[in-house]
C-alpha cells in the first residue's frame, strides 16, 4: 500500500496536478520503484481526491481478498526503498519513521481496513494508531532538488546487472558504445549518426521512441516511450512518454507529454507534464559565485545546499522564445512566459502571464483553450476532470498570484 503524505507541498509546483507516487525518478516513477522494492500485490494508494482523479496512468489494486490477520506493508510514496526494507519489513506491528517523519509501516490488514479509502486523511489515520516506533535510515524526497541531486544515480540502480537488448531498429551507420547496457525496446529506432554512449551509465529506449540523427545519448538515462530526441545532447536524464526534445539537457527529469523542439540548455531541471520550451529557452543552473542554490518551497525560499540547480516547471507552462530563467527558478503551473532575452522572476505562482516586465494573472478560459489543443496534439483529450482539476487550482493559488502581480504604472 502506497501513501501519499502531508508534506507534498514542499514538492511544488510538481505535485499540483499530480500525487507524489506519480513523479517520474528513475528508470520509472516513485510508485513503480516501490513496486519493485517491495515486490508484494498493491492494495491501495492514498493520496488527494484531486490529483488521483486525473492521475490517468493511475495503477489498478491487484491484492486479492485479505484477511484480518494477514500482513500489510504501508509506505510512504516520497521515501526510497532501501536495505532497511528487508530487515524492518517483517515481524509484527511497527512504524517505521526517518528524521521524525513517516517512512513505512508493517500492520495487520484489519488495522489499515477502516482507513482504506481515506486519501490524503491516512497518514493521519496510521500515525493515530500508535504503532511502536523503530528509526531507520533512508532518503525522502522531500525537497523538489532531490529528484536532481538522486535521479542519475536512481537510473543506474534500476537499470544496472540487466544486459542489454537491441530489439528496436538501429542504423548501420548509427553508434552504439558498450552496446551491453544498451536497451532498445522493439519499435524504437536510432536514426544514422545518433550516438548511445553507455559509458557512463546503462541507457533505456523506451518503445517507439526516436533518437534522431545527430543526437548524442549519455549514460545513465531513460527515453520514454514514443519520444523523439531530434539532435543534440542528452544526458543523466529520465525523459517520459511523447516528449519531443532537440538541445542540451543535463541532469533532468521530464515527467512526460513536454516539449522542447528547438536549441538551448534545459540543466538540473524538472519539468512538467505538457510544457513547452520556446526556441533558446535557457536555464541557469550554476550561480557565478558557485555557491548553494536558493530554490522556493511552499511560500519561502530555501537553501539546497547544493550548487548545481536550474529550474522546477510546473505542467502546462509555455515560454516563448528566448526566454531565461534564472538558476533555481520555480515556474507554476499554467504559466505564460514570453518576456525573451530578460530574466524570469525566480518564482513564478500558477497561471501567471509575464511579459518581460509585468507579471499579471493568466485568463483561466484563454489557458484552458490552449492546454486542449496541446494535449489533443498528443492524442490526449482535456477532460472534464481535468478541467475541474486546472479551474480549482486556479481559485486556491489567487492569492499567490495577486501577492506576485507587477502594480501597472500610471
Amino acid at each position: 500500500m502506497i501513501v501519499e503524505d502531508s508534506r507534498w507541498r514542499d514538492l511544488r509546483p510538481l505535485t499540483d496536478v499530480l500525487p507524489v507516487p506519480a513523479l517520474a525518478f528513475g528508470a520509472s516513477t516513485l510508485w513503480e520503484r516501490w513496486r519493485r522494492a517491495a515486490a508484494v500485490p498493491l492494495l491501495a494508494i492514498e493520496a488527494r481526491a484531486g490529483v488521483m482523479r486525473v492521475w490517468r496512468d493511475a495503477p489498478k489494486p491487484d491484492a486479492t481478498r485479505l484477511g484480518a490477520r494477514d500482513p500489510v506493508l504501508v509506505v510512504n510514496s516520497a521515501a526510497l526503498p532501501g536495505p532497511w526494507l528487508e530487515a524492518e519489513a517483517e515481524g509484527p506491528s511497527k512504524l517505521l519513521v526517518a528524521g521524525g517523519r513517516f517512512v513505512a509501516a508493517r500492520l495487520d490488514f484489519e488495522a489499515v481496513a477502516p482507513g482504506l479509502g481515506t486519501g490524503a486523511e491516512f497518514e493521519r489515520y496510521l500515525l493515530g494508531l500508535s504503532l511502536p516506533s523503530i528509526e531507520v535510515e533512508t532518503r525522502r524526497i522531500e525537497r523538489p532538488w532531490h529528484f536532481i541531486e538522486w535521479n542519475a544515480a536512481a537510473i543506474a540502480e534500476d537499470l544496472g546487472g540487466r544486459a542489454g537488448v537491441i530489439a528496436g531498429e538501429r542504423h548501420p551507420l548509427a553508434a552504439v558504445l558498450q552496446p551491453e547496457r544498451v536497451t532498445l525496446e522493439p519499435g524504437a529506432r536510432i536514426d544514422a549518426f545518433a550516438v548511445l554512449d553507455a559509458r557512463g551509465g546503462p541507457i533505456r529506449i523506451g518503445p517507439r521512441a526516436i533518437i534522431g540523427s545527430h543526437t548524442v545519448v549519455s549514460g545513465p538515462c531513460v527515453v520514454g516511450a514514443g519520444t523523439q530526441l531530434l539532435g543534440g545532447a542528452v544526458g543523466r536524464s529520465t525523459i517520459g512518454p511523447e516528449c519531443r526534445i532537440a538541445g542540451e539537457v543535463e541532469e533532468c527529469v521530464w515527467q512526460g507529454y513536454a516539449n522542447k523542439r528547438h536549441h538551448g540548455f534545459v540543466g538540473h531541471s524538472v519539468i512538467g507534464e505538457w510544457a513547452n520550451l520556446g526556441a533558446l529557452t535557457t536555464t541557469s543552473d550554476l550561480k557565478n559565485n558557485y555557491g548553494a542554490v536558493r530554490v522556493w518551497v511552499d511560500g519561502r525560499e530555501e537553501s539546497s545546499g547544493v550548487s548545481k540547480i536550474g529550474s522546477f516547471v510546473g505542467a502546462h507552462v509555455k515560454t516563448g522564445i528566448g526566454t531565461l530563467l534564472p538558476t533555481g527558478a520555480s515556474v507554476g503551473v499554467g504559466s505564460n512566459l514570453f518576456g525573451g532575452g530578460r530574466f524570469a522572476p525566480k518564482h513564478v505562482p500558477a497561471f501567471a502571464w509575464w511579459d518581460g516586465e509585468r507579471l499579471a494573472e493568466h485568463r483561466l478560459d484563454a489557458f484552458l483553450a490552449t492546454a486542449r489543443i496541446a494535449m489533443g496534439r498528443r492524442a490526449r483529450d482535456l477532460t472534464t476532470t481535468d478541467e475541474e482539476s486546472l479551474r480549482s487550482l486556479f481559485a486556491a493559488t489567487a492569492l499567490e498570484r495577486e501577492a506576485a502581480s507587477t502594480p501597472v504604472r500610471v
